[in-house]
């Protein structure tokens, strides 16, 4: 198993990346003043809110709230996982990742990936070369244009034709055993694929990682994948999302299909929204991915009972991917009908209708349990909301998880309260709402961090902060672990920071002060930040003082503490009074 990836690579990969650069190879940018601006890709909009700053090698929306470094741009817009978006990065800059942490040296991948590119290209020849191949396509209503688009080739009946074709030198066998394209018999190796119409598997960079073969015959299983191997895991990828996204860019909606030439036949009646499972059953892995990719997913499953039972699975891995915005709905196919026959026999409009006419999640889940209980007795929908409620419990807290408390309470005619609270100790994520422009109150503890997140090495004017030890102010906590996290790294950027609080609590909030606009030059800013800070004791005084109430009660200390009140009040250099009583 592959270790961590460095902090200090991380540091080292977003020092080399201009986010600008790496936005604007996606999104069209223009500059304003300092900062570039677009209309946001991550949602629609009309009027530019999304800005891309130089300076702080970060990106942020007033639309919808999405902010980041470059490495967060690829997640959000690519849909990559954490290590892919930073492997994306590192490849642009020529850097090779390193991994910590006791697993294993990693061995190399650039000639794993050459290897399975030599594979993708040999069979797109050898289909070429084969004639009854390319009937079976044809008979299959398949073109040559979307077999193009999706390289489709062909793997030849023969049991050493791929192993000929790369080499059969010790490292070219190696390779090809570490990319999945071997089996192993009881006195040699052979080409895992033979005889089998061949659809390569992208990551979401584009890069070939696997193969799903479809059988011409009916000589072993119908689709036969690629075994697991360090770039291919079946649970974390999905057949078409790189060609979709290439093609029609931010998907508004993604329609999950069973099989490869259900995809393929899709994209050629122009559906080319299209993904498919590898073989598995539908993981939270997958819903993750797909929820990044668009707002709304449609899972498309046969009508029959084995249907129904993958499109469970595939709910209870939606549930708590939910989040404000996002829905999934489920299409049951006719019995004898899968996706490529349907779109071939009543077309793309007639498909597009079954598609808006797909049932939500919400009737789904609803209807599959109270097909189980009696709802005209107490005791059925007790056990209505028995079986209901767990799942409930994972969607994210919001507005849907509201609504479908209510719609349990008026099936089980029964007031359901405290129960449908998160289990104590299980912790939901918060929906994201989007906030307009300038909707942060500027309170000087948040104008503080804004300031510390901007310009780490503003921490090197901070002095006194024992003054502020114990103190009860909310966010508090907060302000002093950035403190001691710029005083190890006064010279980090913005996006740097924000990486290293990936998985800080408050990382949300803090990204919203790191698109704060601070206006002014450095050294007003630097005496801005003082001021913040400064006023921030103030608030802490006024506590103190509040609570001692009458002068006589403690006089000594009452005195101390209006004498330094008085002091830092006559040290504001700046306009930063608020919530500080005269």
């Amino acid at each position: 198993m592959s270790g961590r990836i460095p902090e200090t690579f991380i540091d080292e990969l977003l020092t080399r990346t201009d986010i600008v650069d790496v936005i604007e190879r996606r999104v069209e940018l223009k500059r304003a003043g300092s900062e570039f601006q677009a209309r946001c890709p991550l949602h629609d909009e009309k009027t530019p809110s999304f800005t891309v700053s130089p300076a702080k090698q970060f990106y942020h929306c007033f639309g919808c709230g999405a902010h980041g470094s470059a490495i967060g741009f690829l997640m959000q817009y690519e849909g990559l996982e954490f290590p892919d978006a930073i492997e994306e990065l590192a490849r642009h800059a020529g850097l090779e990742v390193p991994r910590e942490g006791g697993g294993a040296p990693v061995k190399p991948r650039h000639e794993l990936y050459a290897v399975l590119e030599r594979a993708a290209s040999f069979f797109q020849q050898q289909l070429r070369e084969h004639p009854p191949a390319i009937e079976y396509l044809k008979s299959r209503g398949l073109s040559g244009e979307i077999c193009r688009d999706f390289g489709v080739g062909f793997a030849p009946d023969s049991w050493d034709a791929l192993m000929k074709h790369i080499g059969t030198g010790e490292k070219e066998m190696k390779l090809m055993h570490r990319a999945g394209l071997l089996s192993e018999g009881k006195n040699k190796a052979y080409d895992k694929f033979r005889n089998r119409i061949m659809f390569p598997i992208h990551d979401r960079s584009g890069r070939v990682i696997a193969f799903g073969g479809r059988a011409m015959g009916e000589d072993g299983p119908k689709y036969l994948n690629s075994p697991e191997t360090e770039l291919f895991h079946k649970g974390r990828e999905l057949y078409g999302l790189y060609l979709a996204r290439q093609r029609v860019g931010r998907l508004e909606t993604v329609i999950v299909v069973e099989g490869y030439t259900d995809v393929v036949a899709l994209a050629q009646f122009g559906l080319r929204n299209t993904v498919a499972t590898l073989g598995t059953a539908t993981t939270p892995q997958h819903a993750e991915i797909l929820f990044r990719a668009a707002d709304t997913v449609v899972y498309c499953f046969d009508g029959d009972a084995a249907g129904r039972k993958a499109a469970w699975r595939a709910l209870e891995a939606a549930l708590p991917k939910l989040r404000e915005g996002l829905q999934a709905r489920f299409l049951f196919l006719p019995d004898g009908e899968d996706p490529d026959s349907l779109v071939r026999k009543q077309g793309k409009e007639a498909f597009e209708a079954l598609l808006e006419q797909a049932q939500p999640l919400s009737d789904f889940l609803f209807e599959h349990f109270i097909a189980q209980v009696d709802m005209d007795s107490i005791d059925g929908r007790a056990k209505l909301v028995q079986l209901t409620l767990p799942l409930l419990r994972t969607l994210p807290e919001g507005v849907f998880r509201d609504m479908m408390m209510e719609r349990l309470e008026t099936l089980a005619r029964h007031r359901i309260g405290a129960q449908g609270e998160a289990p104590s100790g299980q912790a939901q994520p918060r929906a994201r709402t989007p906030r307009p422009r300038g909707g942060q109150a500027r309170t000087p503890l948040r104008l503080a961090m804004a300031f510390l997140i901007q310009n780490p090495a503003l921490v090197e004017l901070l002095k006194g902060l024992d003054e502020l030890d114990g103190a009860e102010i909310q966010g508090i906590d907060i302000f002093m672990q950035l403190v001691d996290f710029c005083r190890k790294s006064p010279n980090m950027t913005t996006a740097q920071v924000m990486e290293h609080l990936r998985t800080h609590p408050a990382r949300e909030h803090l990204g919203k002060l790191a698109a704060w606009d601070l206006p002014g030059d450095a050294d007003r800013q630097a005496l801005e930040f003082c001021d913040s800070v400064d006023t921030v004791k103030l608030q802490w005084l006024d506590i103190q003082i509040s609570r001692i109430g009458s002068p006589s009660r403690s006089p000594d200390e009452y005195r101390r503490l209006q004498q330094r009140r008085q002091e830092l009040k006559s040290s504001l250099q700046g306009q930063i009074t608020d919530g500080v009583n005269p």
